[in-house]
């Protein structure tokens, strides 16, 4: 693969409206250059018979049973709260919305 060139860093960088100096340039095209040979090297390395994967190594889900247990009832729930209207907690709005 050939190097990327100044000029098309210069092309980048305007493209994303940054400011670089001529010596920025040059160690942004060296950069650059190391970041493409090495996403080119990956490709080579990916095979059709390797399926595509997110994670390098196998993700599982930890759940425990879903056991009821003896919660708290509606008053007493409400019991505490400083504003409740119809058995639900009334809190103040913070967005406007149209009714």
């Amino acid at each position: 693969m050939a190097a990327i060139s100044r000029e098309e860093v210069a092309h980048l960088a305007r493209l994303s409206r940054l400011a670089v100096t001529e010596e920025e340039l040059d160690r942004f095209a060296g950069q650059l250059d190391v970041i493409l040979q090495s996403v080119a090297r990956v490709g080579e390395v990916a095979a059709e018979d390797i399926p595509p994967t997110s994670h390098s190594v196998p993700l599982t889900n930890v759940y425990r049973d879903d056991v009821p247990t003896p919660s708290l009832t509606q008053d007493e729930a409400l019991s505490g709260a400083p504003d409740a209207y119809e058995g639900r907690f009334r809190v103040p709005r913070i967005l406007d919305e149209e009714a």
